[in-house]
């Protein structure tokens, strides 16, 4: 029943509200956040622990005028909700409906398109930047977790807002921090009155004064040093002091109150501020509470168990696989390692770090130390496989290059949710790692069509000397049976899955079962189709791609990957180098473009990278 959140259209309509109706209506915005992903999924967690803290921020501050950047996005739903699109939250991650991440395209109010972590205070300091020299008013404000601020990104740019002493105000969201009620009331007190307008104006009045007086000076230095030491003494705001920024907290990020009474006090406090605020992830929702990590990022579950509604007879997702054959391994090689940055449930890895904890290294959102860490244990003789999604592992695009391809370091990288991912959208496709490995010298590059592959190819992968990636496709395996005995993938070949004559499909991970289907499928019109999967991106199997294309002198290559620079690129150049004529060539893949959020099957389909798809361009390749 919303009595409060149908009058809200904007932020400025909550302002005509009192602090005790927000409290109401903040209770309606979590009731409607659970119904809404309980059917379309989503992150819940994240969201319902900022509610309060959302509502204050908009409270005080004037959006879009004052720019409040979500780090990461994911805690973004109250913010939609509150500025205009209450009536298409319904659409919440579905396709054509408003995205799971703040979308400049969708709402002036969205500052920055965002899904990747960390980016928030680089950002912020180049609008904050950006303000001042256009002589314009505003605040600028970045909202980052305990978990984004852990990244070099984010303390690169705490390090420059803090020498640049640009006016802007970093929030921190902490979900994480124990701190017991008593200090905590003390520091919340502290803050309040540290920014309060009295202190302020005794401060600026010493300030004034101090070189007209004999002992002035003194005066002051001492009053800042008391001041700072009182911070340090009773609040964790040491690190961000020395940073140059004012701390302020902690403070409780469900005080609706104390929130709006902060936040007005640092409204007009110029220079770096941070804003040290406590919050429980999952608030309000006991099943989130209690499981945070599962109700992160979930799909459809049921609001009155919080069991997430799956399909009876779905098989294991690669995921799972990923993380038995981690175990199976870890019995056989005393050596292998696993490394996860902060995606421990994500990528299959909780039962490996639950049963070798000394084996297991979760280093936070820090996908490029993730990778050099691994290079370090590589060189001391350990396997590392290095478990982050495809759309992350981006970040560390120069640690792969020189610290581990240049070193030949073996490292296995794992990568998780490569290809199309669905509801997440453009921050999350793993669309581009084909295309931003191959280029690397001395990595192995390999794509398996099915979970049973993909636990061989792990196991393969410890018998190769080059450092390997192996990508899969987020989502349940194809359903084929398991081998209990691993075998080794012979290196750098393919596999002929069906013989033909009339074209060959050169397929690779994702599309090798709906390509084997579409050839199927062909011979009802005639059409003999060879299939082949590829397995190797890097290197290709040269001798088979070429033998079947100059067999049936078509070749249509498919990937579910950026058609710029991936596998399909890597044939042509192949075919070019080595000089041959007369193959009439086509390619089925992703477009020079960011792919837009909704569910899979209609995403394949509007790209043809499902059976239907590929059999049409059959079709209209052989006439």
């Amino acid at each position: 029943m919303m009595k409060f959140l149908k009058n809200i259209n904007s932020p400025q309509d909550l302002k005509k509200l009192k602090i005790s109706h927000l409290k109401a209506l903040a209770q309606e915005i979590r009731d409607y956040i659970v119904e809404v992903t309980s059917k379309n999924g989503g992150h819940v967690a994240p969201n319902l622990g900022v509610v309060e803290l959302t509502l204050a921020l908009h409270y005080v501050f004037d959006s879009p005028k004052d720019k409040i950047i979500w780090d990461v996005g994911h805690q973004c739903y109250t913010h939609k909700l509150i500025t205009g699109r209450r009536d298409q939250f319904h659409t919440l991650r579905q396709y054509e409906g408003i995205a799971g991440f703040p979308k400049r395209a969708e709402s002036p109010h969205d500052i920055l398109d965002t899904g990747h972590s960390s980016t928030s205070i680089s950002a912020g300091l180049g609008m904050a930047t950006a303000l001042r020299l256009k002589k314009e008013k505003g605040k600028v404000i970045a909202v980052i977790g305990d978990g984004s601020i852990t990244a070099g990104l984010a303390f690169e740019g705490l390090n420059n807002a803090g020498f640049s002493k640009e006016d802007l105000l970093v929030v921190l969201n902490d979900n994480e921090m124990s701190i017991a009620p008593n200090v905590g009331a003390l520091s919340s007190f502290i803050s309040k009155r540290l920014t309060g307008n009295l202190v302020r104006f005794i401060k600026r009045e010493i300030e004034s004064i101090s070189h007209k007086v004999p002992g002035g000076e003194n005066l002051l230095s001492i009053l800042k040093k008391g001041e700072e030491l009182l911070k340090v003494a009773i609040t964790p705001g040491a690190l961000f002091t020395a940073l140059n920024f004012e701390y302020v907290g902690p403070v409780d990020g469900h005080n609706l109150e104390e929130l709006i009474k902060v936040l007005n006090n640092l409204k007009s406090l110029k220079g770096p501020v941070l804003l040290h605020v406590i919050t429980k992830k999952g608030k309000g929702y006991p099943y989130a509470e209690a499981d945070p990590e599962t109700f992160h990022g979930i799909g459809p579950f049921d609001v009155k168990t919080g069991k997430p509604l799956k399909s009876p007879n779905s098989p294991p997702s690669y995921t799972e696989i990923f993380g038995r054959t981690m175990l199976r391994l870890a019995e056989i090689e005393p050596k292998l390692v696993a490394i996860t940055a902060a995606m421990r449930s994500g990528t299959g890895l909780k039962e490996f770090s639950e049963r070798y904890p000394e084996r297991f290294f979760d280093v936070g959102i820090c996908e490029q130390h993730a990778v050099t860490f691994a290079a370090g244990l590589a060189l001391e003789g350990f396997i590392p496989v290095c478990a982050i999604y495809s759309t992350f592992l981006q970040k560390a695009f120069d640690q792969i290059i020189h610290d581990v391809a240049l070193n030949q370091a073996k490292v296995i990288f794992a990568l998780d949710r490569a290809g199309l991912v669905g509801e997440d959208g453009p921050t999350h496709h793993g669309a581009f790692d084909l295309s931003y490995l191959r280029l690397i010298p001395n990595l192995v590059i390999m794509v398996p069509k099915d979970e049973n592959e993909l636990q061989h190819m792990l196991y393969s992968a410890l018998k190769y000397p080059n450092p390997v990636a192996i990508r899969y496709p987020r989502g349940a395996g194809v359903g084929v049976s398991l081998d209990w005995e691993f075998k080794e993938i012979p290196f750098g070949k393919g596999e002929v899955l069906k013989s033909g004559k009339d074209l060959t499909i050169l397929a690779v991970g994702s599309m090798v079962y709906p390509a084997l289907k579409a050839a199927l499928e062909a011979e009802k019109f005639g059409l003999s189709v060879e299939v082949i999967n590829a397995r190797f991106v890097k290197p290709l199997d040269e001798d088979l791609i070429l033998s079947s294309a100059q067999k049936t002198k078509r070749v249509l290559l498919v990937e579910e990957n950026t058609l710029i620079g991936g596998f399909g690129s890597a044939v042509l150049e192949l075919l070019t180098d080595k000089g041959i004529k007369g193959i009439e060539v086509k390619r089925l893949g992703l477009p020079d473009k960011f792919i837009e959020h909704g569910d899979l099957k209609t995403l394949h389909a509007k790209y043809h990278l499902n059976t239907e798809g590929i059999l049409l361009k059959i079709k209209e390749f052989l006439g």
